[in-house]
C-alpha cells in the first residue's frame, strides 16, 4: 500500500480544524482512553483534535507518565536519543542530555500533557476492571474502581486501551520466594528508603533495567551477586550532556535538532534491517561489541561468561558504558547458573551453590505478552481472553474482529527491536483519527475489522517473524512459551507508517444495524 508521507512520524491526518469529510449530520461520540502514558495521552489528543465530544482518560496511577512514572530505580534512562524519543508535535530543545533520564522524561510527559490541555481529561487512581460491548446499542460499558474502592460504570462509544507492553512487572515463581526474610522487590517497584550500605544484594536478571541499576548497586552495597540467565549484547552508549550552545541552536534553529532526529531514525532503521543477517554491517557491529567487552573486561574467565551464545539482535541490544566495569569489581560476582530456590537467607543456584543475601532485586522484566490482562473485555458474543486463547493478535496491532470500536495502542506486534516506539504510537493514533473521522460522519457505522482481513494480516506477520532473528533460537520476552512472537513488528517503522497512512474502509465490517448514537447538526 502506498501513501503520502506528510510528517516524519505519523500517518497523514486532517488538521485540527477543517479537512474532515463534509456534508450531512455529524455524530456525537464519547470515548474512554485507558492509560495516561505516552500512548494514552497521544490518543486522547488525537481524539479531541478529531472532534470527539467527550474524552476521559483513566489512569490507575497517581499521575500521568506510564512506565516513566513507575520505573524510578537508580540509573533509569532511555536507550533511544531524546531527539527521537519525544513526540513529533512537541520537540524539546532543552534536553539536558542526548539520552533522557527518567525524571526528565517524566517532566516532559507532564509538560506536554499540560500544554496540550490534557490533564483535565485524566482521572487518576482509577483502574478499569472490565469493558463490555452492547450490540443492540453499539456502546461500551466500562467498569472502573478507584483507589478507595468506589465503583462506577461509564457508557461510551469508543474504548482505546493504551496500557503498553511493559506495565506489569514479572517476578518468576521461584520455590520459597515468600520465605525470604529481607527486602525483595522488582526494579519497577524500587524501595528508595532501603539502606544498602554493607548489604549483600542478589540481582536476578541482566536485562535493560539491570544494566542500568547494577552499577549503582555496586557502588552503594557491600556485595552484589548478579544471576545471569544469558549474556546480553552490550555496546557503548554515545551519551553526552548538552551545552548552552546546543540549547541555543535547538531553539534558534530547530532544524539542527530535527537533523539529529532524522539521523537517529535512519541509523536505527538500517541497524534493524541488518540484525540477524550475515552482512558487513552486522559483522562490524559484532566486532565492535567484542572490542568493547575486551577493552572493559581484562579477565578472560569473566569475559567468557559475558559472551552471548545467540545471534546478535535475537534479544534487545543494550547500551551502557558502566555495566562491564561494574562487573569487574571485587565486590561483584557474576553467576551463570539459574536461581532454583529462594531461602530465608539467600538464593540457591542450579549447581547447588548457596548464595547468602540480605536483599533481592528482580530485574526480570514485564508480562509483555499478556497485553490487556487483567481487564475483562467482552465483545460481540466472545471475550478477548477467548479470542486470544491462541495468543494475542490484532490487525495492524490495533483492532480485533468482534470488538467494534475498541482499539489498542502499542498492541500486539507493534514493538520494535530498536528505534523509538513513539514513532509507532504516532502512526497508530493517526490511524485511529482516520477511523474516528469515518465514525463521526457515519461513513462507518462501527469500526470493526473484518475477520478475513485480520487473519490475513496475522498470517503475514507471523510468517515474516518466523524468519526473523527473534525466532533464531534464544529465549526472550518477545515470545510466548510456544515460540510465537506476539510483541514485535517484523518490518521497519517506515513500512508501518506507510501501511497505516491511508485507512481502507473496505477492511471494516459494513453493518446494517441502525445508528443508535445521538447526532448534532
Amino acid at each position: 500500500m502506498t501513501a503520502t508521507r506528510t510528517t516524519p512520524d505519523r500517518a497523514p491526518t486532517a488538521p485540527a480544524t477543517g479537512g474532515r469529510p463534509s456534508g450531512g449530520p455529524r455524530r456525537t461520540l464519547r470515548a474512554v482512553v485507558v492509560g495516561a502514558g505516552f500512548g494514552g495521552l497521544a490518543a486522547a489528543r488525537e481524539l479531541r483534535r478529531r472532534g470527539v465530544a467527550e474524552v476521559t482518560v483513566l489512569e490507575k496511577g497517581d499521575r500521568v507518565g506510564g512506565v516513566w512514572r513507575d520505573n524510578t530505580y537508580p540509573g533509569a534512562a532511555c536507550d533511544v536519543p531524546s531527539s527521537l524519543y519525544s513526540y513529533s508535535f512537541a520537540p524539546k530543545p532543552d534536553w539536558s542530555r542526548r539520552y533522557g533520564e527518567q525524571d526528565e522524561i517524566l517532566r516532559y510527559i507532564e509538560e506536554v500533557a499540560a500544554r496540550e490541555e490534557l490533564l483535565d481529561l485524566v482521572r487518576t487512581r482509577t483502574e478499569v476492571t472490565s469493558a463490555t460491548y452492547d450490540e443492540e446499542r453499539c456502546r461500551w460499558t466500562v467498569a472502573t474502581r478507584t483507589a478507595d474502592g468506589t465503583t462506577e460504570e461509564l457508557d461510551v462509544d469508543l474504548v482505546v486501551f493504551a496500557v503498553g507492553q511493559l506495565s506489569r512487572p514479572h517476578v518468576p515463581p521461584l520455590p520459597g520466594i515468600a520465605s525470604f526474610r529481607g527486602p525483595a522487590f522488582h526494579s519497577a517497584e524500587w524501595d528508595h528508603d532501603l539502606e544498602l550500605a554493607g548489604k549483600r544484594v542478589a540481582v536476578v536478571g541482566t536485562g535493560a533495567s539491570a544494566i542500568q541499576f547494577v552499577p549503582h548497586l555496586a557502588r552503594a552495597a557491600g556485595h552484589v551477586t548478579v544471576f545471569q540467565r544469558s549474556a546480553p549484547y552490550v555496546v557503548p552508549k554515545p551519551d553526552r550532556a548538552y551545552t548552552r550552545l546546543h540549547h541555543h541552536a535547538f531553539r534558534r534553529f530547530p532544524r539542527t535538532q530535527g537533523f539529529g532526529r532524522e539521523l537517529t531514525r535512519t541509523l536505527s532503521e538500517l541497524l534493524n534491517r541488518t540484525l540477524g543477517e550475515d552482512t558487513v554491517l552486522t559483522k562490524a557491529f559484532v566486532a565492535a561489541f567484542r572490542l568493547h567487552l575486551r577493552h572493559q573486561v581484562a579477565d578472560p574467565a569473566l569475559r567468557a561468561k559475558l559472551l552471548p551464545d545467540y545471534a546478535v539482535g535475537c534479544k534487545r541490544l543494550l547500551f551502557s558504558n558502566d555495566w562491564y566495569p561494574a562487573l569487574t569489581r571485587d565486590d561483584v560476582e557474576v553467576v551463570t547458573h539459574a536461581v532454583v530456590e529462594v531461602t530465608p537467607d539467600g538464593v540457591r543456584a542450579s549447581d547447588g551453590t548457596f548464595h547468602p543475601a540480605d536483599v533481592i532485586v528482580y530485574g526480570t522484566g514485564f508480562k509483555a505478552t499478556e497485553f490487556l490482562t487483567p481487564v475483562e473485555v467482552t465483545g460481540r458474543g466472545t471475550t478477548l481472553a477467548e479470542s486470544w486463547a491462541d495468543e494475542a493478535h490484532a490487525y495492524l496491532g490495533m483492532t480485533v474482529p468482534q470488538f467494534p470500536n475498541l482499539f489498542v495502542v502499542y498492541g500486539p506486534n507493534t514493538n520494535l527491536g530498536g528505534s523509538s516506539i513513539l514513532s509507532m504510537i504516532e502512526c497508530q493514533t493517526g490511524y485511529l483519527g482516520q477511523l474516528v473521522d469515518r465514525l463521526l460522519t457515519g461513513e462507518l457505522e462501527v469500526a470493526e475489522v473484518r475477520e478475513d482481513v485480520a487473519a490475513g494480516f496475522d498470517r503475514e506477520v507471523q510468517e515474516r517473524l518466523s524468519r526473523s532473528v527473534w525466532a533464531s533460537g534464544c529465549s526472550s520476552w518477545y515470545q510466548e512459551a510456544d515460540g510465537r512472537i506476539t510483541t514485535n513488528w517484523p518490518g521497519t517503522v517506515q513500512e508501518y507508517r506507510e501501511r497505516t497512512a491511508v485507512l481502507q474502509p473496505s477492511d471494516f465490517v459494513r453493518t446494517a444495524a441502525p445508528l443508535r448514537v445521538s447526532r448534532s447538526a
